[in-house]
Parts: C-alpha cells; sequence; structure tokens
C-alpha cells in the first residue's frame, strides 16, 4: 500500500451506478499507472446503508477479488465515517473522548454506533460495541459530547430527547467517502485483518430489507383503516 497521495473519485449518482463502477476502477489505475494484480488488497464498503448500493458494490469486489486473487477488506460505513470525522477541524477542536455516529437507515430508524478517540491524531477511534438500529428516540447518548451523521439531518430534535449537546458539537454534513474506507483498509491491512472473498457479505444490521406496505403504515403511525 502507497503512503502517496490516493487516487480519488467521489461522485454522488442517483442511477446507473451498476454501468459506472468498474470503469472508474479502471480510470483510476489507469491514472496511477498501476493494475489491479498490483494492488495488496481491495476494500469495499459493506454497510450497513442504501440495500442497492452496498449489494453492488460487494458484488463487483468479489468479481475483482476473484480474478486477482486478491484479499479483500471489508470497512462498515460507520467506521468509515468515524475514520474521516477525526480528520476535521471542528472535531479536533472539541476532543471529545467519546462520540456517536448516527445514520439515516430509513422506516424511521437510525444507525448508530459509539467511538472512542484515539490518544493520538494519526490512529482511528476505536468502536465501542456493536452497530445498532433504533428509533431516533432510543439513541443512547450518555456520557457523548459529539454527534455526525445524516441522522441529524433527517431526524434533528428527535435525536435529543434524553441529552443536549451544544451546536459546536454536531456534523451532519459529513458522509462515507473512499477517504475514510482508506484511512479503515491501511489500519486493517498492516494488522493483517483482511478477508476471503468467499466470506465478504453486505451488513445489513436490519433482519428484513423491506417492510410490508401495512408494516410501513404502522412504522410511520398511518391507520390503513
Amino acid at each position: 500500500m502507497h503512503e502517496s497521495a490516493p487516487q480519488l473519485r467521489h461522485e454522488l449518482v442517483s442511477a446507473g451506478a451498476s454501468q459506472l463502477l468498474l470503469p472508474w476502477v479502471e480510470d483510476l489505475l489507469q491514472d496511477a499507472n498501476l493494475q489491479l494484480k498490483d494492488m495488496d488488497a481491495i476494500a469495499v464498503g459493506i454497510g450497513p446503508g442504501a440495500f442497492t448500493g452496498v449489494r453492488l458494490g460487494v458484488a463487483a469486489v468479489q468479481g475483482l477479488a476473484i480474478s486477482t486473487n486478491l484479499p479483500v477488506i471489508p470497512v462498515t460505513s460507520l467506521d468509515a465515517i468515524a475514520a474521516q470525522l477525526c480528520k476535521t477541524q471542528q472535531f479536533k477542536k472539541k476532543q471529545p473522548q467519546c462520540f456517536v455516529i448516527a445514520i439515516d437507515a430509513r422506516m424511521d430508524e437510525i444507525y448508530w454506533a459509539k467511538y472512542q478517540s484515539a490518544e493520538s491524531i494519526s490512529e482511528l477511534p476505536r468502536r465501542l460495541g456493536d452497530i445498532h438500529l433504533s428509533k431516533p428516540e432510543d439513541i443512547q447518548l450518555g456520557g457523548i459530547h459529539y454527534l455526525a451523521g445524516s441522522g441529524l439531518k433527517v431526524f434533528g430534535e428527535r435525536l435529543f430527547v434524553n441529552r443536549t449537546i451544544s451546536s459546536d458539537a454536531l456534523d451532519a454534513d459529513i458522509s462515507i467517502s473512499a477517504i475514510g474506507i482508506l484511512e479503515c483498509a491501511k489500519r486493517a491491512l498492516k494488522n493483517n485483518q483482511q478477508c476471503d472473498v468467499h466470506h465478504l457479505a453486505p451488513l445489513y444490521v436490519r433482519d428484513k430489507v423491506a417492510l410490508t406496505t401495512h408494516e410501513r403504515e404502522i412504522a410511520f403511525g398511518k391507520s390503513s383503516s
């Protein structure tokens, strides 16, 4: 893994990602004057998040890894966001000991996890426990002095039923990108934490990918009667 500036392509697309992904990989390799076989491993975001995007990324990496016999490094979306967050000036200024990443999970729920900040800025934060799925009001913010992620934009004050966090300790704009995945992958590769491609799978957290119409009406408080 090279320490030079990474070759990046970060773009939000609403449709057609399946046709764009592999050509982007080819373009990035060409720009870096590398071939896929030159890589140490392939990192991929495994979720939780948008089901279609997660499945697409995992499937693409499975194909690439099998064709090259490269190991893969799965990275959860919240871990990647946490890695990015710690590099921001706002976070560095506050220096919170513990913080929470909370992202929109649709269906009136959020994915969230607690993290402990690293002692050195060159190190990554450590996740404290599992990634949770809950209603916004049920998020546990005791002892937390910093909150970040798309859950802030979507649910706002519903996250603060039992807790108040100062406005300069909130970051609603940060989202997952290749930079965060790369930071997590570098740590995993250094610690020899790789995954056989045949064991690679999306992390959904939610047991059910889709609700029935009736369940959706109940979840959003809309009675069908």
